[in-house]
């Protein structure tokens, strides 16, 4: 996911997080400077969903606007597939012995 909280607050025509906090304190919502800052800078890795939801009120968006999808990113994460994966996995030999049975038929 990416964050777009900046971009869409400058379409809104919010420069600075202080203004932005400003108006969320007028919707109710009354954040500390360090969480604005860091909702302003970074992606936030946590998020309620009554903040989102007052956010997307003041900025007159959908979440949809704030958090972007990139499935790009995701592919990219998947491991490889290797030929055991490809195959159905190892082949697999029975070790008979000492205190082994065979497998059921």
């Amino acid at each position: 996911m990416r964050w777009n909280l900046r971009m869409r607050a400058a379409e809104a025509g919010i420069w600075k997080s202080t203004e932005l906090r400003r108006l969320l304190a007028e919707a109710g919502l009354e954040i500390s400077a360090g969480k604005m800052s860091g909702w302003w800078t970074t992606t936030p890795t946590t998020f309620r969903l009554d903040d989102l939801d007052v956010l997307c009120s003041v900025l007159g968006c959908q979440p949809t606007d704030l958090l972007i999808c990139e499935p790009e990113r995701v592919a990219a994460r998947k491991p490889k597939k290797s030929n055991e994966a490809t195959t159905g996995g190892p082949t697999v030999t029975p070790r008979l012995g000492r205190n082994r049975s065979k497998p059921p038929v």
